[in-house]
C-alpha cells in the first residue's frame, strides 16, 4: 500500500473508532433516571450508529459495530427517534381541546 492510501486507511479506522465511542456515550446519556429515554439523545445516537455503519467497510481490520448493521433498519430507527424528539407524527402531543364560548347576554 502506498503512503497516501495507508494514511487514509488509518484515518478511516480512527474516525470509525470515534463514531463507535460517540455512539456508546450517547447510549449512556439517553437513559434517564426514571427509566425513560431522552428522545433527542436517542435520535443523535441512531444517527451516529448509522454513520459508523457506513464507515465500517472503509476501516479494514476493525471489528463490526456492536449492533445490527442493516442500514435500512437504522434509517427507520433514526426516523422514529427524530419524530419523537421533534414531537411530530405519532409522537405529536394531542391538540388542545376546543371550547365553544357563547354570548349568554343575548
Amino acid at each position: 500500500m502506498d503512503e497516501p492510501t495507508t494514511v487514509r486507511t488509518r484515518a478511516h479506522a480512527m474516525m470509525y473508532a470515534e463514531l463507535l465511542d460517540t455512539a456508546a456515550r450517547l447510549d449512556t446519556l439517553r437513559r434517564l433516571e426514571d427509566g425513560s429515554v431522552d428522545a433527542h439523545v436517542g435520535a443523535a445516537m441512531h444517527a451516529v450508529r448509522f454513520a459508523a455503519t457506513i464507515m465500517w467497510p472503509t476501516a479494514p481490520h476493525m471489528p463490526p459495530p456492536g449492533y445490527r448493521q442493516d442500514s435500512e433498519g437504522i434509517l427507520e430507527l433514526i426516523a422514529q427517534w427524530r419524530e419523537a424528539a421533534l414531537e411530530i407524527g405519532e409522537f405529536a402531543p394531542p391538540p388542545p381541546a376546543l371550547r365553544l364560548v357563547s354570548d349568554t347576554d343575548s
